[in-house]
């Protein structure tokens, strides 16, 4: 996908800690800020995405064996709609290569399903509610 954001993006590897912030303030912001801390975050890879050096966009992938699972995937409101996600999610595409990862997989929001079709991930299984909302699991063949 091209990106629509025409100012650069640098993704590139974060801790954990700096996921924090965006997580809560995007996808959380009614809960305590720890409902967006992942257990196995520790070992998990994250990625930020930055624009002139502020962190904008975050990503958390789970691998195990040959799936990855990514998580808590947000950006900062005044930056969605922008291209940034799209770079973010074919950066996570990409470097599950160098895993040999097979099978990337998440839990989209309904509201979400759109956006992710169009990197060719399908739904899967029953709708699912977590804390009011509606999900489906979707995932992607890589191989």
């Amino acid at each position: 996908m091209n990106p629509k954001y025409q100012a650069p993006l640098t993704i590139k590897s974060i801790s954990w800690h700096h996921t924090m912030d965006i997580r809560h303030k995007v996808l959380w912001p009614n809960k305590p800020v720890e409902h967006c801390k992942v257990s196995g975050d520790e070992t998990a890879l994250h990625y930020g995405g930055f624009i002139e050096g502020k962190l904008v966009s975050v990503i958390s992938v789970y691998i195990d064996a040959r799936q990855a699972r990514f998580r808590k995937f947000a950006t900062i409101q005044s930056f969605q709609g922008q291209g940034i996600g799209s770079q973010m999610l074919n950066h996570v595409m990409s470097a599950m290569k160098a895993y040999s990862v097979t099978r990337l997989w998440c839990d989209a929001r309904e509201s979400a399903i759109g956006f992710y079709t169009q990197f060719g991930m399908t739904p899967y299984g029953q709708r699912f509610y977590k804390s009011d909302l509606t999900y489906f699991k979707m995932a992607i063949d890589l191989s």
